[in-house]
């Protein structure tokens, strides 16, 4: 697979002929800025715990969800998702749910300190462990900080938080004159969902819910001269209409620059409804096209549906369950696409223990920037 990648690029790349780049010889050189999307997995499905309707209800989800987080096993599944990067090389990675769990023992008043798992640390770690070099040039701390009890084995309660993270990876070995990244930008949305439960608040009236709120994070890359602005987001999945107000406020916001721009990220939208589940299907990937962005995908896979998402909550399904297409590399302005591929999405990527490295596959991209 990865002979066949570097051979798509290099025959791309050997289209830009002498007469070509002469054409251009008032400009920089054209420069190749390889780009991936990943969204790790948190661990579990966590719609049980927002179901739940009383104190012993909520107890049980949260202890099934943090076994499920325990059975799949992210460091494991950080050693296939760090060899994934390294195979690929990528200037940028924009990591979805790179989140932080923690705990707090016994339960308690106060907030969960005790870290159990820190997603990005432990990929970092194991990007390092296979010489490579990346840091988090830009981070969000999505509105997703929740915190309740779970039972433990031998009695008792644990508190158990879960922290949300966008970041943006870059890597730190190139000289500046080769790659450089500047001005990090990371916000979150206005446009967000509420939860209102009676263990939740909004009961009685004028009791503030809990906020889902979701988040972007920005760069400006430079390869060999050339500037682009590169966006990571995770948009919202259960309401259309916060998704593409969502969408609306990246228009306006980071996407709104002079500087062409690269958007990665899972954005629960498919692809023009390819492979859509009832309930699922919003314009908001139709909205970012029609403002001028191309898909990467489809540029240089036509025909190919590239499904992403999802494999089963506890990803030992043994045959891919992939079956939307919502994980992209978007670009818009002096940019052209010449290669992309899935990660993740083979029998062959799947941990030693049968896991697949997360419920979605991954996207990499390699941009030709002008």
């Amino acid at each position: 697979m990865i002979r066949r990648w570097f051979t798509a690029v290099l025959g791309a790349l050997l289209l830009l002929t002498p007469a070509s780049l002469t054409a251009a010889s008032a400009a920089e050189a054209p420069a190749p800025l390889r780009v991936m999307t990943r969204n790790l997995y948190l661990g579990a499905d966590l719609a049980p715990v927002l179901a739940a309707g009383n104190p012993q209800a909520l107890v049980a989800a949260v202890t099934a969800v943090y076994a499920n987080v325990q059975a799949t096993n992210f460091p494991e599944r950080a050693e296939a998702l760090a060899d994934e990067i390294a195979d690929s090389d990528p200037h940028l990675v924009g990591l979805q749910e790179a989140v932080l769990w923690r705990s707090q023992t016994p339960a308690g008043p106060g907030s969960a300190t005790h870290v159990e798992y820190d997603f990005l640390q432990i990929l970092l770690d194991k990007l390092a462990s296979r010489g490579k070099h990346y840091a988090a040039v830009a981070t969000v701390t999505v509105g997703s900080d929740f915190e309740a009890p779970r039972s433990l084995p031998g009695g008792g309660l644990q508190d158990i938080r879960l922290t949300d993270r966008d970041v943006l990876l870059a890597r730190t070995d190139l000289p500046a004159r080769v790659f450089s990244v500047a001005s990090p930008q990371a916000a979150r949305f206005q446009a967000h969902v509420p939860i209102c439960r009676p263990l939740f608040g909004c009961v009685p009236p004028g009791n503030v819910p809990i906020r889902v709120e979701r988040g972007w994070v920005a760069a400006d890359a430079t390869v060999r001269g050339n500037t682009t602005r590169v966006v990571t987001t995770h948009l919202e999945p259960t309401s259309p209409t916060v998704q593409e107000a969502q969408a609306d406020e990246l228009l306006t916001g980071p996407l709104n620059t002079t500087l062409p721009t690269v958007l990665l990220g899972d954005l629960n939208s498919a692809a023009g409804g390819v492979g859509a589940t009832p309930g699922t299907a919003t314009q908001t990937y139709n909205h970012l096209l029609a403002a001028g962005f191309t898909d990467a995908w489809t540029a240089t896979r036509p025909g190919n549906p590239g499904f992403t998402c999802c494999q089963a909550a506890n990803l030992i399904n043994p045959t891919s369950s992939l079956t939307q297409r919502i994980d992209y590399v978007l670009f818009r302005g002096n940019v052209t696409a010449l290669a992309s591929n899935r990660v993740g999405d083979t029998q062959a990527d799947r941990t030693p223990s049968g896991l697949w490295p997360s419920d979605h596959a991954g996207v990499r991209s390699v941009l030709l920037l002008r």
